[in-house]
């Protein structure tokens, strides 16, 4: 849809097939600066390398700069297409970080990452000032949670880079999101959202062809919402555009296993396989080689087995 075109959702979802979603293949693949991103024909995976103390799973593995480092280089040997890096938890009821802690836990890994991989790098921040400094480090992506709507400095930063942005759906806040989330009909109120967000950034100058959008799996949802939005990914896809998915040891996953982070391997990749079946382009993991296995075998149902 161009800038500025009419916003009518019904008619524009009125004659879709879940079968067949229209525009489900309608981006590719997605070009960054360290290169092209190709969706064609397998499922990419977004390697997740947290740089905080506090994050629900990795929380204080990736603290260090050189461990952390020496650790994305790992994920990109183990298969990656992309590594993303983030300063600050967005686990239910994490409280924000300082711009200046954040930069400070973030840019050096992604400076000395850069310097020795040539993987595409994403940045996980809502802040336009870490995104900026980010991407002058090398970054290449920019992973914003809130969808460009928690600083205004965000849109026209991601427009004048003409760097790819991933827009997710939440529900308030880190802090707030899981106090009683309600929908009448998830799937539907998570693809409108989206579809605005979307509408905007394009209005704001991004290229239709940058912007992936995320469900937001955990973020704002009750177990039986993420699964309804697994269920769904096909209806989302009809948007168009590329489905970033991250279900990776999730608090719904330990909630169907009764298990905790630690023991949610085996439920993570089942909960990807199922993302990719039902259309999803990027997963987002923790377990890269794990993951990379798995969605080889998923890929192979969805593209068709090449040798």
């Amino acid at each position: 849809m161009p800038p500025n075109a009419p916003r009518d959702l019904n008619s524009t979802f009125s004659g879709f097939n879940p079968l067949f979603p229209a525009g489900a293949q309608a981006v590719r693949e997605l070009k960054t600066r360290h290169g092209t991103v190709d969706f064609a024909r397998r499922t990419a995976i977004m390697a997740v390398l947290n740089v905080t103390p506090d994050s629900f799973y990795d929380g204080g593995r990736h603290f260090d700069t050189g461990r952390a480092i020496a650790d994305g280089l790992a994920m990109a040997q183990a298969g990656a297409d992309i590594v993303d890096i983030g300063g600050e938890s967005s686990r239910p009821g994490a409280e924000p970080v300082s711009e200046a802690d954040e930069l400070g836990r973030v840019i050096p890994v992604i400076a000395g990452l850069r310097r020795q991989c040539a993987l595409p790098i994403s940045i996980d921040s809502y802040k336009a000032s870490v995104a900026r400094a980010a991407l002058d480090a090398g970054a290449d992506i920019v992973n914003d949670i809130s969808a460009l709507s928690f600083d205004a400095a965000m849109a026209p930063l991601v427009a004048s880079e003409k760097v790819p942005v991933i827009l997710m759906h939440m529900r308030g806040t880190p802090r707030t999101m899981q106090s009683d989330p309600q929908y009448t009909d998830v799937v539907r109120e998570v693809r409108d959202f989206l579809a605005e967000r979307l509408y905007d950034a394009m209005d704001a100058g991004m290229d239709a062809e940058s912007i992936i959008l995320d469900p937001g799996i955990g973020f704002g949802k009750t177990v039986e919402h993420n699964i309804q939005l697994l269920r769904g990914l096909s209806i989302l896809g009809a948007l168009g555009q590329p489905l970033l998915v991250g279900v990776s040891r999730k608090t719904f996953i330990g909630k169907i296993l009764d298990l905790e982070p630690a023991q949610r391997l085996e439920g993570s990749l089942a909960a990807a396989v199922a993302a990719v079946l039902s259309g999803a382009n990027i997963i987002r993991v923790h377990d890269v080689a794990e993951s990379c296995r798995a969605l080889r075998v998923a890929d192979a149902l969805r593209f068709g087995f090449h040798g």
